[in-house]
This record gives structure tokens, C-alpha cells and sequence, in this order.
């Protein structure tokens, strides 16, 4: 099946992956003036792409544009693009490498990752896992990462998001094909500051989404969303981030974002762990991947090697384990220790409410004007 494509003065991209979050930032290129081809797993879906122009499993009721392309064959994808968005569960992003390597080489395409996640038993970011398996220069790899769930942006809701790579003219390169009358995108190059961002934020909401199905209520989220960005910080600056990017976009805003919503997949896995569902059962429930589920125990073990306390990220893998009753989780979660303690995080920050808002302020003042007052999330 070969695609249909129609002229456009934006880039060529392919976007490999079609669940929710693939299909959305495809529509987001595509609204945005790029030429997008959809890869998908299964022929029928990209049938229903080309054809249709819905995507009816993952994104309900959602039209998506005209000028979106799908195909199910990775070689027609990948013909002639400048840009390549990887959107697959992170744990099967290496096998899907392996076959993407051959059809890239030569090329110079910015490869963009739309994950969130850290790989088991080793423990890398996503785009660790991508220079290593495809071999590339580190400049010509980016992420985005940000407040985004996927239904939300698909109806058009406004929206803001980060893209970084260690590459600025990379990071400017990306974000202006990613960014429409609804989509803004900012910048930065701190490449490990905004992947962490998007990852712990995921431990975080499964947390939340525990003590929501406990039945607690917000005085008790509130705290855990509170120290759960302390600990995310300490374990990203301790691991070579930015502090300042935990404050924004991919940091404090995805927490939010991720924490409140019933969208979010990481807080209905929770949930149902808080309903007493075994993780085993909720792993059956769920239609889509979770990533924080699969992200604790890589996590903790680097929180470990960096002697960063987690107590908050500790006490979820124990009610995923089963060792703890999700019940019995809340009095833990933001400290299992009885001596007062301090609220500035590990790293020595200080005035850390003023900092918070401060970011948010920045955040707010550049999406109001389009982005163009600063380039660093």
C-alpha cells in the first residue's frame, strides 16, 4: 500500500508509531504545514488513516488532517524524510531500531524521540538507546516532552511542549516544524533534564493514581505531587540535569498535567492498583502501555548508584511487588523518616517556591507570545 502525498513547503517526516500519542503529534506536524507519513503496525490501521482519516481505536472521534499519509511498510515511511519521530513503547524501541538502521543509513535526518520512559537492565534514556543502535551523531537526536495528553491536543486545546537536543540549531530545527495554531514549542539543550522530566513524572502519577483509588483526597496528593518534584529533581541533577528544567515544561508542567488527569494512562494504572487490582491484572486491563510501570525498578536502581533517596518512587514498587497494601501507602510517601527534615531539595536549592514561580510565570508569558520571548524551557 503506498501512501498518497501531497505538496507541502514544510518538511518530509515520518512518524513511526500509531497509538495515540504517534497519531496526535502526526496531525500536530501535519496542521503545522509538514508532510507527514504515518508508519503503523497492523495494515488496517494505516488503511483507516489514508482512508478515513480517523484513528478509531486510540483517538476516538477525531478527524484527522487530509494531507496525512499512512503505510504499514517501514522502507515507504522513511523515503526521502528529514525528520524521523519515533512514538513506540520504550521497551521495544531497540527491536524497532534494529530494523529502521539499514533504511537510514546515509541519511542525515533529525530523529526525534516522543517517549518516556528508561530501558530495562540498562538503564538508558531513550536517546541513549537511539545514538547506540542507530549509530548517529548525538546532534542530529532530539526529545519532546511536556504537559501533553494525547486526546487533549487532538481536540485542538492549546498546548505547550519542549523540544531538546544537545544540537540548538537541531532543537530550533524540530520545534518549528512541531508547532501550529495550538501546539507552541519551546527549546532548550539540556537533553537529560527534560527525558528525566518526562520519565519521573510517570512514577509520580502512578502514585497519585494509587491513593486516588485508596480514596485520599487532595491534601494528600497535593503533598506527594509537592515532594514528588523534589525528588525528581535531585535525581536528575544528580544525574547530570539542569535544576531549572524540572521547573518547566517537561518537568513541573508534565507532572501536573500527568497527576490530574484521567487521561493520563500512569495515574489509571495507579488507580486501579489503589482499586486492589494486582499489577499483573492491571497490566491486563490497561490498553496501552503505562511507561511508568516499567520505568520504577530502572529508576531505582540509578537512584541507587546515585545516592539519591526516593521514598515516594520506593513505596510504589512495593505495592507493585505486592509488599505493601496501597492502603498503607500515604503516611510513607513523602518521607519514611521520623526526624523534621528540610524542605529544600538535595542539591542545595534555595528559595524553591520563588524558582517554581518564577518558571511558571516565564512559561506563561512565553506561550501568550508564541514563544518568542525566550528559547530556553
Amino acid at each position: 500500500m503506498t501512501p498518497k502525498r501531497t505538496t507541502h513547503q514544510g518538511p518530509r517526516v515520518a512518524v513511526i508509531g500509531a497509538g495515540s500519542w504517534g497519531t496526535t503529534f502526526g496531525k500536530i506536524l501535519a496542521d503545522g504545514g509538514a508532510q507527514v507519513t504515518m508508519w503503523a503496525r497492523r495494515a488496517e490501521l494505516a488503511q483507516e488513516i489514508n482512508e478515513a482519516k480517523r484513528n478509531s481505536r486510540y483517538l476516538p472521534g477525531i478527524n484527522l488532517p487530509r494531507s496525512m499519509a499512512a503505510t504499514h511498510e517501514l522502507a515507504t515511511a522513511l523515503e526521502g524524510v528529514d525528520q524521523v519521530y519515533l512514538s513506540v513503547p520504550s521497551q521495544s524501541l531497540r527491536e524497532n531500531l534494529k530494523a529502521l538502521r539499514p533504511l537510514l543509513a546515509g541519511s542525515d535526518a533529525k530523529i526525534v524521540s516522543l517517549m518516556k520512559g528508561v530501558e530495562r537492565g540498562t538503564g538508558l534514556r531513550m536517546s541513549q538507546v537511539i545514538q547506540q543502535e542507530l549509530r548517529c551523531d548525538p546532534d542530529r537526536v532530539a526529545v519532546a516532552s511536556g504537559p501533553n495528553l494525547a486526546l487533549e491536543i487532538a481536540r485542538e486545546q492549546p498546548t505547550a511542549a519542549v523540544i531538546s537536543s544537545r544540537s540548538q540549531e537541531t532543537a530550533e530545527t524540530v520545534a518549528r516544524a512541531a508547532r501550529n495554531d495550538y501546539f507552541r514549542t519551546f527549546v532548550n539543550t539540556d537533553v537529560i533534564g527534560t527525558e528525566f522530566g518526562g520519565v519521573l513524572k510517570n512514577l509520580i502519577a502512578v502514585a497519585i493514581g494509587i491513593v486516588d483509588g485508596v480514596g485520599y483526597g487532595e491534601n494528600t496528593k497535593a503533598s506527594i505531587i509537592t515532594r514528588g518534584l523534589v525528588e525528581m529533581t535531585d535525581f536528575a541533577v544528580a544525574n547530570g540535569a539542569h535544576p531549572e528544567t524540572l521547573q518547566g515544561l517537561a518537568g513541573l508542567g508534565d507532572l501536573i498535567a500527568t497527576c490530574q488527569s484521567p487521561l493520563s494512562r500512569n495515574n489509571t494504572a495507579g488507580r486501579l492498583l489503589g482499586q486492589g487490582y494486582s499489577f499483573q491484572d492491571v497490566v491486563k486491563q490497561m490498553q496501552q502501555t503505562a511507561e511508568g510501570l516499567a520505568s520504577v525498578a530502572p529508576i531505582l536502581q540509578l537512584a541507587r548508584e546515585s545516592e539519591v533517596h526516593m521514598p515516594i518512587v520506593e513505596q510504589v514498587k512495593m505495592v507493585l511487588d505486592g509488599k505493601m497494601s496501597p492502603r498503607d501507602i500515604a503516611p510513607h510517601l513523602t518521607t519514611d523518616d521520623d526526624t523534621p527534615q528540610g524542605e529544600r531539595t538535595n542539591h542545595g536549592q534555595a528559595d524553591g517556591g520563588g524558582a517554581v514561580r518564577r518558571a511558571l510565570q516565564r512559561a506563561f508569558d512565553q506561550f501568550r507570545n508564541g514563544g518568542r520571548s525566550a528559547g530556553r524551557d
